[in-house]
């Protein structure tokens, strides 16, 4: 039987549409076939705020960032931390990755049409060691347009590839089997889904219209990870994290299931690290959900108070944005599976933002103007909607008042005492006396504003809480929030997918979260944030060129 097309890739997200642009623009014939309706197109790149990791860019050299290809690597190894025999290929695409990120990534973005805003975020600040966890410098550049403006370049080719019949999509088809001929995989089978006009991002039904057969002398799987499927995330839960959190929200839609991690493995693929995950613990509930438990991700500043269940702080250096699973992990260890913070208007509307194209009108628009008004008038518009109709925010002009309202909002017996709350927030104030501090969170908040990026927009000037003047006060519950899955498929540094004896299969390709962003999972124990979306590009762009060589 005649082959439908050169190569089948699994998953109409970012990393599958990379691979397909880099097949067309080789010449070759190709179909994307994925579960969700036509109108998901993007897949969770969508919803994404557009962080990209890039090293010594224009944009930091504009704000005197001195950032360098061996400051860099320095950094992701202290944060992998890769300490398994498995993690051969997991290193090597790091190294890769990071020489990609300070090489071409930028101009090969941006000859595809991709811009950045020029304030560089710094994400993942660590606090240990110089050869330990973190990013020593920003390296966030946020995408002029966040997801959708680095879905857009990719969308257009392939879209423009369709047109030419290069291309071919096939929505609402879901895949239950690789087939294999002779050892090589040579296709896909499955189900076809009945047709669905729900809204991106929500559940769509999972009723059977028929069946469905495709072959091609190579399958690409991007299907991503299971961040969407709570059994999962809890079954391969690393039990250096503790024990799973009984209540979780969820940071991506419901299709992010699993299912074909499963499915090729069946086929022969080898998965690593399955214990390697990514999840965040400054997430809030959506108050206009679009999926099952939908969260929002607080990308905080670093002045919060950052206080666990019993209004005890929270030991250094895990203060807002330095240390996302070293906090994890210590919230696990309390027994309690959320955490609050305590901040000021003052603080709020400088250093709160949230994570998400939907929740960024100024940035995703491209527009200039609500930028500065942004900067200028108060707390940003989004915020404020969660302020005025979040459950997890409650503002109120003392401590008391607010105090009582955290308790009542966890509901059963009072675990927080205004003395201790009291206590903890005056201790602090205390250290603004001075223009030196035993406190290093008013170190770190001071050395902060000698970036001028975030003394610009990201840091509120250190100030007293319990100043009135201040206020009111605000407090912020925080939960446990899944969204990225670090381990996943082997690959070598072709994207092949590799089998339990180490060995290539023939005719199968794995990327983006599917593959842990490259080999397995290239960031190794933890991330150094905007290495998610550049994973996705990056080993997308590898499947599709050497699948390219491969097919005939």
């Amino acid at each position: 039987m005649a082959d439908d097309a050169d190569v089948i890739i699994v998953g109409a997200g970012l990393a599958g549409l990379v691979a397909a642009a880099e097949l067309a623009e080789a010449g070759k014939k190709t179909i994307v076939v994925d579960q969700e309706p036509e109108q998901s197109l993007g897949g969770q790149a969508f919803w994404s705020l557009g962080g990209i990791f890039l090293v010594d860019s224009p944009e930091q050299r504009r704000m005197r960032i001195r950032d360098s290809h061996d400051l860099a690597i320095e950094d992701w190894l202290g944060t992998a931390a890769f300490d398994r025999a498995e993690d051969f290929w997991p290193r090597r695409w790091a190294e890769a990755y990071v020489g990609f990120a300070a090489g071409e990534k930028r101009s090969w973005l941006t000859q595809r049409g991709m811009k950045f805003f020029p304030v560089v975020g710094w994400a993942e600040r660590g606090g240990a060691n110089a050869v330990g966890h973190g990013n020593s410098v920003p390296r966030f550049h946020v995408t002029w347009g966040t997801g959708p403006g680095v879905l857009d370049p990719f969308v257009r080719r392939v879209r423009e590839a369709e047109k030419s019949g290069l291309v071919r999509f096939r929505f609402r088809h879901r895949v239950n089997e690789l087939t294999r001929s002779g050892g090589a995989v040579d296709g896909v089978r499955g189900d076809m889904l009945e047709p669905s006009a729900v809204e991106r991002g929500r559940r769509s039904s999972r009723d059977i219209a028929g069946d469905f057969e495709l072959k091609a002398q190579a399958v690409i799987v991007a299907s991503g990870g299971i961040g969407g499927n709570p059994e999962l995330v809890r079954k391969n839960w690393p039990q250096r994290l503790g024990t799973p959190p009984r209540r979780m929200i969820s940071g991506v839609p419901d299709h992010v299931d699993g299912r074909m991690l499963a499915i090729t493995e069946q086929a022969g693929g080898s998965i690593i690290n399955r214990d390697r995950m990514w999840h965040y613990v400054e997430g809030i509930r959506n108050w206009a959900p679009l999926w099952t438990d939908h969260a929002i991700r607080i990308l905080p500043g670093p002045s919060s108070l950052w206080l666990d269940a019993r209004g005890r702080r929270l030991p250094v250096p895990l203060y807002p944005g330095f240390d996302t699973l070293g906090t994890l992990s210590h919230i696990m260890s309390t027994g309690f599976d959320y955490s609050w913070f305590i901040l000021t208007k003052k603080i709020i509307q400088k250093e709160f933002a949230l994570s998400g194209s939907e929740q960024n009108p100024d940035l995703t628009g491209k527009s200039w103007r609500q930028v500065l008004g942004r900067a200028t008038s108060g707390v940003p518009g989004p915020v404020k909607a969660f302020m005025d109709k979040g459950e997890d925010f409650i503002v109120e002009p003392d401590l008391p008042a607010l105090v009582a309202r955290m308790n009542a909002l966890v509901g059963g017996e009072p675990l927080l005492e205004l003395a201790q709350v009291e206590r903890e927030i005056r201790a602090r104030d205390r250290q603004l006396d001075n223009p030196f501090s035993k406190d290093m969170q008013i170190t770190a908040l001071r050395g902060a504003r000698a970036y001028l990026g975030d003394r610009l927009i990201r840091t509120a000037r250190p100030h007293k809480m319990l100043d009135p003047a201040n206020g009111p006060l605000i407090a912020v519950r925080l939960n446990i929030l899944t969204r990225k899955t670090l381990g996943g498929l082997q690959t070598d540094l072709d994207s092949r997918v590799l089998g339990t004896d180490g060995q290539p299969i023939e005719g199968l390709y794995a990327v983006g979260e599917a593959a842990g962003f490259g080999g397995g999972g290239m960031h190794g124990c933890a991330a150094l944030e905007g290495t998610f979306l550049g994973g996705c590009i990056f080993s997308g762009r590898s499947a599709g060129r050497a699948a390219s060589r491969a097919v005939g």
